[in-house]
């Protein structure tokens, strides 16, 4: 059985955050690693985009942030190889997706697998890819949510960790409900980080497990 989890359960957890934007999940990171919460060093964010406010996040809390513009590449592939490069330089026991939109090739997702995760704006397997809040909303669907996942070489598929829920309005615009989700994602990413970075939670094949007991 392969079993793959962080090397560095004596130690303080490296996590390496990769983001695209704004950057709210790496801010709730952030601030759950300096109040204690997350026994973890954040040693880096990288970005594929310039402009990404997350950027500014890290270099105000003092994190090495770098940006990896992926207009600059020829091939998706030279990208992948820079980007693989770039995160291996931070040593990272965990590499964190928050709102990074570009989907990872197969040879990076390898590169890390058992310590990359992803954060994605539904109750996987619903809703895989974009515009999750409006395909809800369109559906009637009642529930809706995040979910925190290990991630694979399929897309949006990798063992759940913890997913988060809410209901959803009959009033609800795509902002409205965006915005609920939000506040879930930063309660339950946190989370997933805090228990990887203690050593608890792993992936036993196709499986996350905590404490050695499958989580779904």
């Amino acid at each position: 059985m392969q079993v793959l989890s962080s090397d560095n359960i004596n130690g303080r957890c490296r996590i390496v955050v990769l983001i695209s934007g704004n950057g709210s999940n790496l801010q709730a990171i952030i601030d759950h690693c300096s109040d204690g919460e997350i026994p973890a060093e954040l040693v880096g964010v990288v970005s594929n985009v310039p402009s990404a406010f997350g950027l500014e996040r890290a270099r105000l809390a003092g994190i090495e942030a770098r940006c990896l513009n992926h207009r600059e590449f020829i091939s998706r592939a030279a990208f992948d190889e820079a980007l693989t490069t770039l995160v291996e330089d931070f040593r990272p026991d965990l590499v964190a997706l928050a709102g990074f939109m570009r989907i990872l090739s197969p040879a990076f997702v390898d590169q890390f697998a058992g310590r990359l995760i992803n954060i994605h704006p539904s109750l996987l397997p619903c809703y895989p890819g974009l515009d999750t809040h409006r395909r809800a909303i369109a559906d009637g669907a009642r529930e809706h949510g995040a979910t925190v996942h290990f991630v694979t070489q399929d897309l949006d598929a990798g063992p759940v960790i913890i997913q988060g829920r809410v209901e959803v309005l009959e009033d609800d615009s795509e902002h409205t409900l965006a915005a609920r989700v939000h506040e879930v994602e930063h309660r339950i990413y946190p989370e997933a980080v805090r228990w990887f970075a203690s050593g608890r939670l792993r992936v036993e094949g196709d499986v996350a497990t905590l404490d050695g007991q499958p989580l779904t």
